[in-house]
């Protein structure tokens, strides 16, 4: 062997000995990618994670759990199967991060008319629903919420704390090495029927869970994803003093300490994650038809929601590359669908088991 080919030899050899192998390469740290890792954790299947903090729709989202479409009194796709992963895996990972995650607190639909609540007892007849609402009305005994009409409780409802699961789950992947707080170079990607290559990465799967970033993504940038931008306020009410979720023309949810979280707008046409003093106003203005104390406005932020025309997740493998998958459009009620959406992809992946024909990316046309 020539001294070239000596050195050549060993820098081959050195560099494969580098490349850190793994079961999958996951992009995107939200509520998707968290739940797809917890997948793969609880499997004992190796990962690592690509994020760069850019998408803000987990962190501003309000984090509900919620089984019911309040606006129309129906049952939201696979509610139950929904709630019951739900609980169960957002309990696993407050025991792993060592952080208060899960707040039970009932919702309270504000009434603003007898027919209202006509509808609503209707509604709770229907089997898919009774588990959910409750016949038993609640009359308003709170002078600062103006509800002549009184409000109708879910069951079974509550919050999450996105922040504190986002913040608290990248803590515990850098602690394990397994997190690379970085854009993702699509360029940089190498792909073969048997495997992944993303610099000294070497995978057996990819998956983007990248939320609204994915319409860069030239794997899967044809997908039809709609995208409405949301601002959320945070006020502060000393006087209010409520224990449970209202639901009227906005959400309104109790955070301590006299902090309330009130959200959201859609804005279908700007498509930044900037404040404004619009989606500002739109809020304050709902909140004061039914609010009769004073507040403070102390916070606003903006994010932008990936969202699908039918309104299901988009999930699935790329239609080229056998190991390459997608997670994505979990719209304005991730924390509930991610664990299901994420579980069903794991299984597709591992098992070859189908995939819910209503998530299927299969359902578009590339």
């Amino acid at each position: 062997m020539t001294q070239s080919g000596y050195w050549q030899y060993n820098f081959i050899n050195i560099t494969f000995a580098m490349m850190k192998k793994v079961d999958y390469l996951i992009v995107g740290c939200g509520l998707a990618g968290i739940a797809f890792c917890e997948q793969l954790r609880a499997h004992n299947k190796s990962y690592v994670v690509f994020d760069n903090a850019s998408q803000h729709s987990s962190t501003v989202a309000a984090g509900l759990y919620n089984p019911v479409i309040l606006k129309r009194f129906t049952e939201v796709w696979k509610a139950k199967e929904q709630l019951e992963l739900t609980f169960t895996k957002y309990r696993e990972l407050e025991e792993l991060l060592y952080v208060k995650l899960n707040y039970e607190l009932p919702v309270y639909r504000r009434f603003t008319s007898v027919e209202e609540q006509n509808e609503w007892f209707l509604a709770s007849d229907k089997p898919s629903l009774e588990a959910f609402l409750s016949t038993n009305l609640k009359k308003n005994i709170n002078a600062y919420i103006d509800a002549p009409f009184g409000f109708g409780m879910v069951n079974k409802t509550g919050r999450i704390d996105t922040n504190a699961l986002i913040d608290g789950y990248r803590s515990y992947l850098k602690s394990q090495s397994l997190f690379y707080k970085e854009s993702f170079d699509y360029d940089d990607l190498n792909i073969s029927p048997s495997e992944v290559v993303y610099k000294n990465i070497n995978a057996k799967h990819i998956v983007f869970a990248e939320g609204f970033g994915v319409v860069k993504n030239p794997y899967f940038d044809t997908l039809p994803l709609n995208v409405a931008k949301g601002e959320v306020i945070t006020i502060k009410a000393p006087d209010l003093n409520i224990n449970f979720i209202l639901k009227s023309s906005v959400f309104l949810v109790p955070e301590g300490d006299d902090l309330y979280y009130v959200g959201a707008t859609y804005d279908w046409k700007d498509k930044t994650d900037a404040i404004s003093k619009e989606g500002r106003e739109e809020l304050v203005a709902k909140l004061s038809r039914f609010l009769k104390c004073d507040f403070t406005v102390v916070n606003q932020l903006a994010g932008i929601r990936p969202t699908v025309k039918d309104r299901r997740p988009l999930v699935g493998k790329h239609p080229l590359h056998q190991n390459m998958y997608v997670l994505n459009g979990l719209g304005t009620r991730g924390v509930m669908i991610a664990p299901y959406v994420a579980k069903q992809l794991y299984h597709f992946v591992e098992h070859g088991k189908s995939l819910d024909n209503e998530i299927d990316i299969d359902r578009f046309t590339f």
